[in-house]
């Protein structure tokens, strides 16, 4: 028998559908009904035929036609809303739009399953299982034997509570007592791919068998996210020791069956209606088992992890927009000439200074636009076009300390306290504390900032007449049209944003639980900045990619090098050439989107793996990923659905 969940108010009540061809309208009434027996006034409804009301899925809020049969437009289980006409909008009830993005409103669920077992996951892969692009699969079998001892978290208190001895018919009490008060996080909700990302990390943890869970608890973690049960995860509140303990404690309440909980079948609803509505049953704690879920850095690495990649992601593709704003600049390439690098031979320099030869060496590459000034009396070009490799460089550099770093963090034990079962023993230690990560991200921030800062003046190149040969910014009949001149703005705005972001949070330490966790790595707030300025990062080298296509068209019908054309048609597929001005913000974040997605990268990418092939062959990248296209996650790890 088919069966909704329908939220009425402050009210999540489950009504059976013994006949499917029901109208929606008979959906809601039933539900009036339900609710109407469980208030003793009714609910200050006097004439329940007297109701009017509209019903609408939780999940993208879509209205329902009261008329339409149930058959037609339900699925068994799902979640709908219904509003009565005058009421405002329950303040228990989320909308499911906060913190979606277009990963989860196209949510497919995966056939394929990535393999955890505490010791090989990659920032890669935990940024695809964000995605939603796997499931997870444990093989291994760690047991972990409870002895009624007296061991910090498991039959004692928490903190400055370290000294309290609880008795045992209390200890399934302490550690859900831990998850409820714990649970004290503000600010918005992690959305679905960044809650994805932290559940997987968490269970990854726990799979390397040393947090003392029982096997029934991980494997109803697994399943909760293979269903994409996710828990309400507010970002905020997270001092990144003693672990990230509000957003881990948010994450396991849920799983729990308390809180609220989003899927892509319901929206957001009540935690366990979502888990009842996938057939899950809450995880039921035992001794240590709430302190092993929220004791951890997940929170910080998680984020961490993102933040990386996309840095990754747009260092790379920042070497082909600058090599192309260089080209609509008529610079030269002889500052990227080999040897003067193989002096200062830092592997980031090299590599850039190689990905400019293999985007812009004439013999490979012709150019019109190179030919149309090879014999120009210029000797050098300003420092944002000729320095690119030493300032490129480090950023790449950068990224893979920090991307070393993460991925460590990634496959740590970071509880408190660890269980050693084959020694039989339980120490106290350290490794829940975020200063490894949250340095790191700092970093991150520091470097990968550059990349804009750098792209910002290379756009102010573009746009001034002064400083270039094309129109004051990028459009014909200046004054009556304004071209880049805002577009320029903005960039400079996110820049500059990107200056106070780049302070350094792990600098900062303030002491807490009454000074028994006295130093702290301020760590979730060095993740989530690093993101925001990587996000920023993105936008900027967008506003060039966009400038300097635009820059294209003054100089055609001259055509630029091969792979450099391939890029420019990539952005003209999306946006048109600027004849005269119209609306632009849509149109930047349309090629942000092209970033995000590396799009340029997979278009240019293959030409410089070409080059390096055939020009020289010696020279390979100094990480197996240098010159990756979207490698496939590797086959060893892998599982196809049977």
């Amino acid at each position: 028998m088919p069966r909704f969940t329908v939220h009425v108010r402050d009210e999540w009540l489950t009504v059976p559908c013994k006949d499917a061809t029901c109208s929606i309208k008979w959906l809601g009434f039933e539900a009036l009904k339900r609710y109407i027996k469980n208030k003793p006034d009714n609910g200050g409804i006097q004439h329940i035929k007297d109701v009017r009301f509209v019903v609408r899925r939780c999940q993208g809020l879509g209205l329902l036609d009261s008329d339409d049969t149930i058959e037609d437009v339900l699925e068994d289980n799902e979640f709908v809303e219904l509003a009565i006409e005058g009421d405002t909008m329950s303040q228990d009830f989320i909308p499911s739009q906060p913190g979606t993005s277009h990963l989860t409103r196209a949510y497919r669920e995966p056939e394929q399953y990535i393999s955890l077992d505490g010791n090989s996951l990659t920032s890669t892969d935990l940024v695809n299982l964000g995605k939603g692009l796997y499931k997870i699969k444990f093989d291994q079998h760690q047991y972990f034997l409870f002895h009624v001892l007296v061991v910090y978290g498991i039959t004692t208190g928490f903190g400055k509570f370290a000294r309290t001895v609880i008795p045992v018919s209390k200890l399934k009490e302490l550690q859900e007592n831990l998850l409820r008060s714990h649970s004290s996080g503000l600010g918005s909700p992690l959305n679905p791919e960044r809650t994805r990302m932290l559940l997987a990390l968490r269970i990854n943890v726990l799979a390397k068998g040393y947090s003392g869970v029982s096997l029934e608890t991980l494997h109803r973690m697994i399943q909760a996210f293979n269903a994409s049960c996710l828990s309400y995860v507010p970002e905020k509140g997270t001092v990144g020791a003693s672990g990230d303990l509000a957003p881990l404690s948010h994450l396991a309440l849920g799983l729990m069956g308390e809180g609220k909980m989003w899927s892509p079948k319901s929206g957001w609803a009540d935690a366990k209606y979502v888990l009842e509505a996938h057939g899950l049953k809450p995880i039921s704690l035992k001794p240590k088992e709430g302190l092993a879920l929220i004791n951890g850095t997940q929170m910080i690495t998680s984020l961490g992890a993102e933040a990386v990649e996309r840095a990754e992601a747009i260092a790379r593709q920042a070497d082909i927009i600058a090599a192309l704003t260089l080209e609509v600049l008529k610079g030269t390439t002889k500052a990227f000439d080999s040897d003067i690098h193989e002096l200062r031979p830092h592997p980031g320099q090299k590599e850039v200074a190689l990905r400019f030869r293999s985007l812009l060496d004439s013999d490979h590459h012709p150019s019109e636009i190179a030919e149309s000034h090879r014999f120009c009396d210029r000797v050098q070009d300003a420092y944002t076009m000729r320095c690119c490799p030493q300032v490129h460089g480090v950023v790449n550099d950068t990224i893979e300390f920090v991307k070393k770093i993460i991925n460590t963090e990634i496959n740590s034990a970071t509880d408190n306290p660890m269980v050693f079962a084959e020694r039989g023993e339980t120490i106290s230690g350290g490794n829940f504390h975020g200063e490894y990560p949250a340095k790191a991200l700092d970093y991150l921030a520091i470097g990968v900032h550059e990349l804009a800062s750098i792209s910002e003046r290379r756009i102010e190149r573009l746009c001034n007449p002064a400083l270039s040969e094309l129109p004051a910014f990028l459009v014909n009949e200046g004054g009556l049209n304004s071209g880049f001149m805002i577009a320029h703005c903005t960039a400079a705005a996110l820049v500059s944003e990107n200056k106070v972001l780049c302070h350094p949070s792990s600098i900062d330490s303030l002491s807490t639980s009454a000074a028994t966790e006295d130093h702290v790595s301020m760590g979730g707030w060095a993740a989530r900045k690093a993101l925001r300025v990587v996000e920023h990062v993105e936008q900027v080298l967008a506003i060039e990619l966009l400038a300097a296509c635009q820059g294209i068209e003054f100089l055609r019908p001259l055509r630029t090098t091969t792979p450099l054309e391939k890029v420019y048609d990539l952005v003209r597929a999306t946006v048109k050439p600027w004849i005269k001005d119209r609306f632009m913000a849509p149109e930047i974040e349309a090629v942000h989107r092209l970033l995000v997605d590396q799009k340029v990268w997979n278009i240019a990418g293959p030409y410089i793996e070409k080059y390096c092939m055939e020009y020289i062959p010696e020279s390979r990248p100094s990480s197996p990923t240098a010159f990756a296209l979207d490698p496939p996650p590797s086959p060893r790890k892998r599982v196809r659905l049977e």
